[in-house]
């Protein structure tokens, strides 16, 4: 029986060239394998087909929009994702989920290798191949551009050559990855970091300097999850989907990054993620209604453990259920509406509103009907205090009174 080698997928010109290559490299037939996961362009039934025309002996195909939005974008939101206080890992989440599917192919097909686009240079090769050995620990990895020398112009070549139905052209400069979380732009001169973006890297987003009128958003929640928008049930899809339109055309989420990669490289990236960036600023805030102070603080420190662990392809690693775990259950009061300003490539919070939260106003007015004990005040300063002032009388015993008439002469 002759070896398969199961192939994700895109349709683009590097993929669809890797169908042929790998067969001619390797002898093996290629599945190929499409994950629909909101990245838009051509439907799956177009896609199934070119990669059929290009040489699969068969093509496998999964609509994981809905799977994407709940079991990924989700979980992300939740743990307030942000990779260096800036990314919401667009493309390091949709990885998981075409690796479970590129799993579950191999098995279907028989296939005892997996193979994947990526370069050598990038952190996606760590997320794929990571996952594979996870979920499929019997299961081989190759990746045609790192391992079979599968370059941009002998792609080009091999589909001319071979009458490829596919564009073939270098007139996009960039490398782009979309889903429905965001859209990931880099190289070309993007790789000057001097260089500023131009209007053509952008697509998710329109340029802030030119807002409409402003948008009023509500985004109602129940633990944790986006549930309404403006009173409407939506689903998570539904939600992302909506406030990508919305926050979109107000040039809400774009983020320019210098960015660390796995690997040891710095990279220069572009991304976009309306939907994502405005949801997770209604889910912060709601958070900082609900959760408990000791809570939240912990949430933090473990929420950018999570992200880490994320961006570097351990999805499925026993940490980060641990860590899920987790966040779950600081989920269970995280219940309640958010209302969201969407403006100028900003999007601010205008009101918040729990029937699960802690805010208190009786406690917290100053004025009549003030419920807070002041009184009780000086003996909480004392007593939390009193281990600095202890330390501070056996410093003063051991090397005598500090000199402050340096920082006095600065003053005046």
């Amino acid at each position: 029986m002759t070896d398969r080698i199961v192939l994700a997928y895109s349709g683009g010109l590097d993929t669809s060239v890797a169908i042929g290559w790998i067969a001619e490299e390797t002898g093996a037939e290629v599945v190929a394998v499409a994950v629909d996961v909101g990245q838009g362009g051509e439907s799956l039934d177009t896609v199934r087909q070119r990669a059929l025309d290009c040489g699969a002996v068969e093509a496998y195909v999964a609509d994981a929009r809905d799977e994407f939005a709940e079991q990924y974008c989700m979980p992300t939101l939740k743990a307030n994702a942000l990779y260096m206080d800036a990314y919401p890992l667009v493309s390091a989440i949709s990885r998981p989920v075409i690796t479970k599917h590129l799993v579950a192919a191999a098995q279907q097909f028989g296939a005892t290798t997996v193979a994947h686009g990526c370069t050598g240079k990038g952190n996606d090769q760590v997320r794929f191949e990571v996952g594979i050995q996870t979920l499929g620990p019997e299961l081989k990895c190759i990746a045609p551009v790192r391992d079979l020398a599968l370059t941009r112009d002998k792609a080009i070549e091999y589909a001319t050559a071979n009458n490829l139905p596919i564009e073939t052209t270098k007139k996009n400069p960039f490398s782009i990855d979309q889903n429905v979380w965001g859209r990931a732009v880099e190289t070309g001169f993007l790789e000057d970091i001097w260089n500023g973006p131009t209007k053509d890297v952008y697509d998710y987003t329109e340029d802030p300097a030119f807002p409409p009128a402003a948008d009023i958003v509500t985004i109602s929640f129940e633990e944790g999850i986006p549930v309404a928008l403006d009173g409407k049930p939506v689903t998570p899809l539904q939600a992302i989907e909506e406030l990508n339109q919305r926050a979109g055309a107000q040039g809400v989420g774009r983020i320019d990054i210098v960015e660390d990669r796995l690997v040891g490289i710095k990279s220069r990236e572009i991304y976009e993620a309306p939907g994502a960036m405005a949801l997770i600023a209604a889910h912060q805030e709601l958070e900082n209604v609900t959760l408990e102070r000791e809570q939240a603080r912990f949430k933090k420190t473990l929420g950018q453990r999570w992200t880490e662990l994320v961006y570097d392809g351990q999805w499925f690693s026993p940490l980060k259920k641990s860590l899920d775990t987790f966040i779950n259950d600081t989920q269970r009061y995280v219940s309640g509406e958010i209302r969201l300003e969407l403006h100028g490539g900003r999007a601010t919070v205008q009101g918040r509103k729990s029937t699960t939260g802690l805010y208190d106003f009786n406690l917290a007015t100053y004025d009549t009907g003030d419920a807070f004990d002041q009184s009780s005040a000086r003996g909480f300063i004392d007593i939390f205090g009193l281990s600095s002032k202890v330390a501070s009388e056996r410093d003063q015993r051991l090397h005598g009174t500090p000199d402050f008439s340096a920082v006095n002469s600065l003053d005046s």
